[in-house]
């Protein structure tokens, strides 16, 4: 069993000691399914980037861009969105803390 809300606080922490304001750890891994925990601090972001075969995002606290050629979607905390088949990346807009669940095929 994992504690997510400890998990959470704490890379959320070490985000904030990271000099490119990230923290992140695959806390399940189960066959083709994967979850991670990405913490941010405000202003950071990640690069584009290509997706996996199928994914979402859940924002736990804070608020984020996910960014692609389709448009930019603004999630905030309690938000799930699927992560477009497409090269995409992600801008913090406050601290935020997310859920990214991947299944490979």
């Amino acid at each position: 069993m994992t504690d997510l809300k400890s998990l959470a606080e704490r890379h959320l922490s070490q985000a904030k000691d990271d000099k490119n304001g990230r923290s992140a750890h695959m806390f399940l891994h189960e066959g083709p399914l994967r979850q991670t925990v990405i913490a941010l601090t405000a202003g950071s972001r990640l690069d584009e980037h290509n997706s996996p075969h199928a994914a979402s995002l859940q924002v736990l606290s804070g608020r984020v861009v996910l960014t692609s050629a389709l448009g930019d979607t603004e999630l905030g905390e309690g938000e799930l969105a699927p992560i477009p088949p497409e090269r995409h990346g992600l801008n913090a807009l406050a601290d935020s803390v997310l859920v990214l669940t991947t299944v490979k095929g």
